[in-house]
């Protein structure tokens, strides 16, 4: 029981900081700088060794079935932190200005097509797998640092879909419904995919050293 607590809470807190990333992006006028800040998100996450679906499914392919029992954890924790911290941001002064812009962002996501949101989402897993893991077997800071911002600013600029983020935005954009939640699982699956391709590639090499 200890054990699900821990990972619940790290979870939990991993959706304050992508909540964090989510309110700068919508806070800046511009969007690279909006970009690289949202990038404080999964440092937050990564340095403190919070839990990150999009960071910790890649590793399905290395470890036992019932790790997928300890992502759906995470990936309801991940949703508990996102929602609260959208709550909560609702309740002050730049709730309006915020809501507006979530909102827009939302509308292009719920008006394309699943197969679109899937793909979109798949190389946002790609791109979260090499941060989260680059940051792991990188042991300089500032190469630590580069490989967290880079694939961040990368998925926000090219328009793919992160699902974590995208429980943010639609909470600050007051968009929950049954739609949103069926395009919040593909965007699930479209992380998923992507996050476990590298890793699935990688197997095969070091099966043929």
């Amino acid at each position: 029981m200890k054990r699900i607590i821990d990972i619940f809470l790290r979870a939990l807190l991993t959706g304050f900081a992508i909540g964090i990333g989510g309110a700068v992006y919508l806070a800046c006028d511009n969007k690279y700088i909006g970009a690289f800040l949202f990038g404080l998100g999964l440092f937050m996450v990564l340095f403190f060794g919070f839990n990150l679906f999009t960071g910790k499914v890649g590793y399905a392919v290395e470890n036992k079935p019932s790790y997928l029992v300890d992502l759906l954890i995470i990936w309801v924790g991940n949703l508990a932190g996102t929602v609260i911290m959208g709550l909560l941001l609702l309740l002050t002064r730049q709730s309006d200005a915020m809501r507006t812009k979530a909102a827009e962002i939302c509308a292009a996501k719920l008006n394309d097509s699943l197969l679109s949101i899937f793909i979109l989402a798949f190389f946002c897993g790609i791109l979260m797998f090499v941060a989260a893991d680059g940051f792991k077997r990188i042991t300089n800071p500032v190469g630590q640092v580069v490989v967290i911002i880079l694939p961040v600013m990368v998925f926000i600029l090219s328009g793919y879909e992160h699902c974590v983020a995208n429980m943010f935005y639609f909470t600050i954009g007051e968009v929950w419904s049954p739609t949103s939640l069926l395009y919040l699982l593909i965007m699930s699956l479209g992380n998923s995919a992507g996050g476990i391709f590298i890793p699935l590639i990688r197997k095969g090499f070091e099966n043929n050293k």
